[in-house]
This record gives C-alpha cells, structure tokens and sequence, in this order.
C-alpha cells in the first residue's frame, strides 16, 4: 500500500531503502548555522530540504525527533579549520557583545525559518549551552586519538579508519583546503579545541584541561549529536560544502568516541545515513556575503517576491541537483505558486466544512483511508514520488493533475491537496491570492490608488475611450505598476 521509502546516501554514494533503528521513529541532526550574519538564500536551502526530509519521515508513519544547532561559537572564517572565530571577528567588526550579535543573527535565521515554513525542530540545540559536554568528549578520546600543540588539542585522524570516506578525497598529500600548523601530525589532523593565544581574551571561553580556550567547531555537532539522539541516529544532513571536511572531521569523533571500526558499516559512523543538498547558484556572485547587499530572504521580500516563491522554486529541483537562482525563474515560480493558490481557493468555496488536520497530521496511511477511492490512483502516485528520494518535482504534477480534476468531489480534492501539502509545505490551505502580491519595498503607490485607478480604466475601456484607457495605464507605469491585461491568472497589476 505503501511504497519503501530510499534515500541518497552520501557515505555509500547509494540509494538505500530506509530502516530504521529504532522501530516506528526517526532521528535526524541538521547542521544549522553560525550566526555571525544573516543567512543568504542559499544557505536557507539547506533547511528547506531537511524540512521536506522530516515532512516526508512524518508522511510516513515515523515518529520524527529532529535536532538543528546554532553555532554561536567555534566556526572559524576558513571551513578547513584555520583563521580567527567568525563570531569574534564579527562581534569585534560590529563593537558589539558577542551574545548580542549571537542572538540578532539566531532571531533573524528564525524569522526566515518561519517565512519559509519550515517546521520547528523537536530541539534547537545552542553550541554555548553544551561546552561542558563538549570538553567531557574530547577528554574520553584525548589519550588515543589526540595530541597537544600550543594553540589547542588536534584530532590525529590517522586513529581511525577509513578517514575522508565521505568526502571521497583522500590523497597523499592530504586534504588540500587544509592549511599547515607547525607540530601537526597530518595535514587533515583538525583542532577540537583552540586555546587562547597568550595576551588575548576571547569574549567566548572557558576553562579546559587543555588550557582557557574554545571547542572548535567540528566537536560541537558530534556532542549535540550524540547527547541528543543517541549514537548511532538515523541521519544527519547538511549543505554539500560539509561532505568534504566538516562532516568527514565529526565522523572522526564519532567512530573515536564509540569505539567504532571501518566505514563499510555505515552506522560506525555515528549515523546511518549521510543526506545533503547541492548549491543554489548565482551566477551575479551576490550570494556571497561579502557582496553588500547579498541575496538573503528579506531582499527577495523587498522586491515584492512572496517567501513561498523561493520554496516553491526549490521544490521544482532535486535537492541533489544544482539550482540556479534568477529573477525570471523566481517569477515563475510565483506564478505557480499563485495558480496552485487559486485551484484551492475554488474548492474551498465549494466545500461547506473546512478540511481538519488529522491528529498527528498526514500520513501516507491517513490520507489513504481520508480520500475517495477515485483519488487513491494519485495519493499512490504522490506517495511513489517522495518515497523516491524526496522527487518533490513529481510531486508537485501529481497535485497539479488532482486539481485540474473536474467530476471529482471537491471536498475530496480538498482533502487530497491539504495531504500532499503536509509533505511540500507551500501552505496553501492558509493562503489567499492577495497575500502572495507583496509591496515592494519604497513602492511610492497604494494598492487603493492602483484598484481604483484600474476600476476607471476598465469603465473607460468598456465605454471604448481608447485614449483615457492608454492615459491610466500611462500614469500607472509611471508610478511603477505593470498592468497586466490578458492575465489568464486574473492578477490585473504587479508592482
């Protein structure tokens, strides 16, 4: 009735069907952000695969416990391990605390986890809150797999086997992203704890039995990890850039502290899956950060993009293929967005009830028992492309092929399409066509201006005076409104 569900393993470059290990549940770590600035689009990504991820977990059947971190400590301005902490850096550019800059950038990230409807994780982990875990950690492994230089205490990763599986990138010569440090073992050798250089102070430290310092930041998400879901866990995601080092460094800790052997067995891992998502790309070089005013989601909002645009156009690729950020392609996806808004809206309108969220949401099970035997050829279909690796491309066409349905019970459609959107979570039982026509930010016109002024155009189109017609729509552009007429969506204007 149910289709397995597989997904891509990223440590055995497989799709595996998933089983989990712990019958009837599913636990899943996010690697979340350092919140040192707001994140960009393409950072935001990441969130909304692992929340199609967890929706699709729950469409399932599985009891979903989900862990995403903040780092607020630790990450430093070179992935590879080397450079200054990024939150100092930044708290130091901005003459701020650095538990203010902490807690501006976690609000922020929030605030775009809410707008993209990205459902809340059973826990937000805070790296600060876990130091004392952390230093616990890296005194069970020190004695076999550590060294002490004067700057910290380094992992030799030459202590377990099969390290840089993930990455696929082993050499001779070792990791190239990875810069020298005098004294160090091996150059993929990485620091789990940074000492304070003497005569500074960091904002950030604590006292260690390897001197005041810092946890460095591969440590954070294996004692976050572990301390709440248990090793092994079913799966662990994140952003591609983390397959090549920050994910083969936590795989390191984890085998050290369970004593685990060789990665033929996946779960010697800490966990059994390895799950991540490509790169959104821009080929402007706006994504970066250092930019100015770099792609984050309030730009988008700015320009009059609803934030469900942007989920919209992730969902029409792969989570393991590229996706190439534009405008136009942005627009598109609002417009579909918009058509798939107002299909439901129609239904709406003919359903008496409104549709209830079953307790405990949608499964693939409830949806089963929920629809009318007419609509169980699409809930399998549905079902069929998100049990394959999340296809939420095909997903997106099997709703769109239940809504085009014309001698079906609208209830029942109704019923369907509030199913499917559990798993795609674009929120279209709550939205109405006007909330996905944004103001544009610094927009010098009212929408009651606009309304009225197409009202006049319209009388004076219909009286056939062409010319006041041309007029209307001349001042409108002039103030910024694109009229739209032939808009087979019916939207009349955009700003």
């Amino acid at each position: 009735m149910t289709a397995p569900l597989h997904l891509f393993n990223s440590l055995t470059r497989e799709l595996e069907t998933f089983q989990p290990i712990h019958a009837g549940e599913a636990r899943v770590y996010t690697c979340g952000p350092t919140v040192y600035n707001y994140p960009h689009i393409g950072n935001m990504r990441a969130y909304v695969f692992a929340d199609i991820l967890g929706r699709t977990l729950s469409w399932k059947g599985y009891s979903l416990t989900h862990v995403i971190n903040i780092t607020d400590v630790g990450h430093l301005t070179d992935d590879a391990d080397e450079g200054e902490d990024k939150m100092e850096k930044m708290a130091a550019e901005k003459a701020q605390s650095i538990w203010d800059i902490a807690r501006h950038y976690t609000e922020a990230y929030w605030a775009d986890v809410k707008a993209l409807n990205i459902r809340q994780p059973a826990h937000w982990s805070i790296a600060t809150d876990y130091v004392p875990a952390m230093i616990e950690f890296a005194q069970s492994i020190a004695d076999k797999h550590c060294y002490e230089l004067e700057s910290g205490l380094y992992f030799d990763v030459s202590t377990v086997a099969d390290y840089g599986r993930l990455a696929r990138a082993k050499t001779d010569e070792g990791e190239g992203r990875i810069e020298a440090v005098e004294g160090k073992r091996n150059a993929a050798d990485f620091a789990i704890w940074r000492k304070t250089p003497p005569g500074e102070k960091r904002q950030m430290e604590w006292d260690s039995p390897w001197g005041r310092g810092a946890p460095g930041w591969h440590l954070e998400c294996s004692v976050m990890s572990g301390k709440l879901l248990g090793f092994p866990f079913d799966i662990h995601t994140g952003g591609i850039d983390h397959r090549e080092i920050h994910h083969p460094n936590e795989i390191a800790q984890n085998q050290a502290f369970c004593c685990t052997n060789g990665l033929d067995v996946p779960a010697n891992s800490g966990a059994r899956l390895w799950m991540h998502n490509n790169f959104l790309v821009e080929r402007s070089g706006k994504m970066s950060k250092s930019a100015g005013e770099f792609l984050r989601l309030q730009l988008l909002i700015d320009k009059g993009y609803h934030p469900l645009a942007y989920r919209m156009m992730g969902l029409q690729a792969h989570y393991r293929s590229e996706l190439e950020f534009s405008w136009e392609g942005l627009g598109a996806a609002l417009t579909r967005l918009k058509r798939l808004v107002m299909a439901v809206e129609a239904l709406k309108a003919r359903v008496e009830e409104p549709i209830e969220q079953p307790a405990g949401g949608w499964t693939q099970l409830r949806a089963h028992d929920e629809v009318g035997s007419m609509l169980l050829p699409h809930v399998a279909r549905f079902d069929e492309a998100v049990s394959d690796d999340l296809n939420t491309a095909i997903g997106l066409t099997v709703l769109e092929d239940l809504l085009s349905l014309k001698k079906v019970d609208p209830r029942d459609r109704l019923t369907a399409a509030s199913a499917f959107d559990a798993v795609l979570g674009l929120g279209l039982l709550d939205l109405g066509r006007a909330d996905l026509r944004l103001r544009p930010k610094g927009a010098a016109i009212e929408e009651t201006e606009i309304e009225e002024a197409l009202t006049r155009r319209k009388a004076a189109r219909a009286e056939k005076d062409f010319a006041t017609s041309d007029a209307i729509r001349d001042d409108l552009a002039a103030s910024g409104v694109e009229v739209m007429d032939g808009d087979p969506l019916g939207w009349e204007w955009k700003l």
